[in-house]
């Protein structure tokens, strides 16, 4: 009787537990949705206010050169084999949609791709565009907050910080296209973080179609499923991020195979952008040593042409290369948790952004979702990093940047420099307490029951 007189009282308890538990998570829920209801607000006012003041002055846009792009696709015109295309496939939804019902009749040439006044009608398709990935990306940061078992604190900073973004940052938002391929791969990584690996795969390949960086999560995520859900899952996923990938890249290698090689070729031989670090380092010792320096202009940016220039270009892929092979080791040696997925894919991208010969303002954009899901005092850290690197990226883009690229001015150089390094400061932060705390986490073993798949 006593005895169970006690189970009766522990199911009872456990029912109530069970119940406090819905009724915190449905508190959660709705305190999450007040705050992103706040910063997709807070998004739209810091978005209205770039395009007004200071934020309109000096402006160095992209969005001409899209313009041409969709004009040309809607003229029927194919990519890579009409005109040629540095962008992948996934890339041209960006450029398309914006003209639909305003294109012009131009034909394909290289004096069309010069400086003019884009069509009003074009800029303002193409900034709504823009302006609804960085709401959605608002969004899913939210998900994936909430997943994580965030505070409302962390929610409302982590939300607040990406909502002032484009304040902090300038209107580079403006005209590119970067939030495009960003909230593709945060949507991956969410769906990820949710038990949808099939759908995380697909939105991937996708967001790797769109713009080449996303591909540094796919280890990640291989690692991910593997120790998680096993071989056969594992390989279910790979098989529909390259479905995805055939899907984008396929027509265009059928119909134009050397454009599409070139546009890859483009890409790889880029020479030493001058807002890398290495070009920031030798553009300091141009100041301090007197090291002879020019630069010349080629592949879309302004490189920097000095003594060892091509030497610090292939230096810096290795270290790019090695720094995201310790990040992927990490990961792959400790436990496969979500707390380490996200800071795995935020160090993945940051060290792909920091070590690369190549580091124009708008890979900022990349990094900002990824970075604001890290959470504990290391997310507190490097999310303070973060909101100063795009203050000091602004304090010189545009309005500086012309004095940077032809005269190597001061204050520039030094703003390039420490924005560089405060990059490099962030990727150490990720890391350095996990690698020495390594030898402690034990092994993981796989998780029990496979995931969830019927809603993929």
């Amino acid at each position: 009787m006593l005895k169970t007189l006690r189970e009766l009282i522990r199911a009872g308890a456990g029912r109530r537990s069970a119940s406090l538990e819905l009724m915190r998570a449905g508190a959660g829920k709705r305190s999450a949705l007040i705050v992103g209801s706040i910063a997709a607000v807070l998004f739209l006012a810091s978005w209205a206010t770039i395009h007004h003041g200071f934020y309109t002055k000096h402006q160095i846009v992209d969005t001409p050169l899209y313009q041409h792009y969709g004009d040309w696709i809607m003229d029927g015109n194919v990519p890579y084999r009409n005109f040629s295309l540095e962008y992948p496939p996934g890339a041209l939804p960006a450029f398309v949609l914006p003209a639909i019902g305003n294109s012009t009749s131009v034909e394909p040439s290289a004096a069309t791709v010069g400086p003019y006044r884009v069509r009003s009608a074009y800029r303002r398709n193409f900034e709504l565009m823009m302006e609804l990935c960085g709401l959605a990306a608002i969004a899913l940061l939210a998900v994936g907050l909430l997943r994580l078992g965030a505070s409302n604190g962390r929610i409302a900073l982590s939300l607040g910080l990406a909502a002032v973004s484009p304040l902090l940052l300038g209107s580079v938002l403006l005209s590119r296209f970067d939030l495009w391929p960003t909230a593709i791969a945060l949507a991956a990584l969410v769906a990820i973080l949710t038990d949808r690996d099939w759908i995380g795969f697909g939105l991937l390949g996708a967001a790797t179609a769109a713009k080449i960086f996303p591909v540094v999560l796919l280890p990640i995520g291989i690692v991910w499923v593997w120790k998680r859900a096993g071989k056969r899952e594992l390989v279910s996923c790979l098989g529909i991020y390259l479905a995805v990938l055939a899907a984008c890249f396929a027509p265009f290698a059928i119909a134009a195979p050397h454009g599409l090689v070139h546009s890859f070729a483009v890409q790889l031989n880029r020479p030493l952008q001058i807002e890398s670090l290495g070009a920031a380092v030798l553009v300091g010792l141009h100041h301090v040593f007197g090291l002879a320096a020019s630069v010349k202009n080629g592949s879309g940016s302004q490189n920097l042409v000095s003594s060892g220039s091509d030497v610090v270009a292939w230096v810096q892929t290795a270290l790019q290369a090695l720094a995201l092979l310790g990040v992927w080791a990490w990961f792959a040696r400790g436990e496969a948790n979500r707390e380490r997925l996200v800071r795995a894919s935020a160090a993945a991208i940051v060290a792909f952004v920091a070590f690369g010969k190549v580091l124009s303002p708008q890979y900022l954009i990349w990094l900002c979702p990824f970075i604001l899901l890290v959470l504990g005092r290391r997310g507190l850290a490097t999310s303070a990093l973060f909101a100063l690197s795009l203050v000091l990226t602004q304090l010189w883009f545009p309005y500086r940047y012309w004095n940077y690229a032809l005269h190597f001015g001061s204050l520039p150089s030094a703003l390039v420099l420490a924005r560089d390094v405060v990059l490099l400061g962030i990727f150490a932060l990720m890391l350095a307490e996990p690698l020495r705390r390594e030898q402690e986490l034990p092994a993981a073993a796989p998780a029990q029951g496979a995931l969830i798949q019927s809603e993929a």
